[in-house]
């Protein structure tokens, strides 16, 4: 092979190699992202005290009522500091 030709696919190698690794990373990431909303939804849930036939008919009536994404407003205020 010409030199300037195996430097080129060296440097292609290395590259996939380095997005390969990052595609990797991202997708822990997105994991643990989606591990902590889905720790923050629970957290949430306990704290309306409600058992799952309640919080069920109250998404529900929500849901059919408003078709909306439900907001309280305590995480209004915190992702307002976000």
């Amino acid at each position: 092979m010409n030199n300037k030709l195996t430097k080129l696919q060296m440097e292609i190698d290395k590259i996939k190699q380095k997005i390969s690794e990052q595609q990797t990373k991202l997708r822990e990431l997105e994991q643990q992202k989606t591990e902590i909303e889905n720790t923050e939804i629970v957290e949430l849930v306990r704290s309306m005290k409600m058992n799952t036939s309640e919080l069920s008919t109250f998404l529900k009536a929500y849901r059919e009522k408003n078709d909306a994404p439900i907001l309280m407003p305590k995480m209004q205020e915190d992702n307002a500091h976000e």
